[in-house]
């Protein structure tokens, strides 16, 4: 059974499991650019994306990061997310997904989200890691 969001933690345990998630899954570098850009308008976002999707949701038991990388893939291309796709295709290859796995999550998600959608994320993917 997996736990309720944050069930028995405060809020700074939260956080801090939430940055060492965020850290592991989008790298070191990255979070260190996105909390040296935070500012006063962009603190209080910092922390709750790093509590709640982090600390809570990535943090849960139910899904192994790779299903929840596949999940996450899906979504941002769906909704057409292309900043986040880029960052979170180099998490997915963090996560152990491969080339030849993300090119799959792309194609099936022409069917279901688009071909001008799969167009744009494999041009993303293509950037990403370079023509392959």
């Amino acid at each position: 059974m997996t736990r309720p969001m944050g069930e028995g933690l405060s809020d700074e345990e939260r956080y801090d499991q939430g940055m060492v998630v965020r850290r592991e899954v989008l790298s070191p570098e990255h979070v260190d650019r996105a909390t040296a850009n935070q500012t006063a308008l962009s603190a209080d976002f910092q922390d709750f994306i790093t509590r709640v999707a982090w600390g809570d949701v990535w943090s849960r038991p139910g899904l192994d990061r790779r299903s929840r990388s596949v999940a996450v893939l899906t979504s941002l291309i769906a909704h057409g997310h292309h900043e986040e796709l880029a960052m979170h295709l180099r998490a997915a290859i963090r996560n152990g997904l491969t080339i030849d796995e993300i090119r799959e999550v792309i194609l099936q998600s022409a069917i279901y989200s688009g071909v001008p959608a799969a167009n744009t994320a494999f041009r993303i993917a293509n950037e990403v890691f370079g023509a392959e």
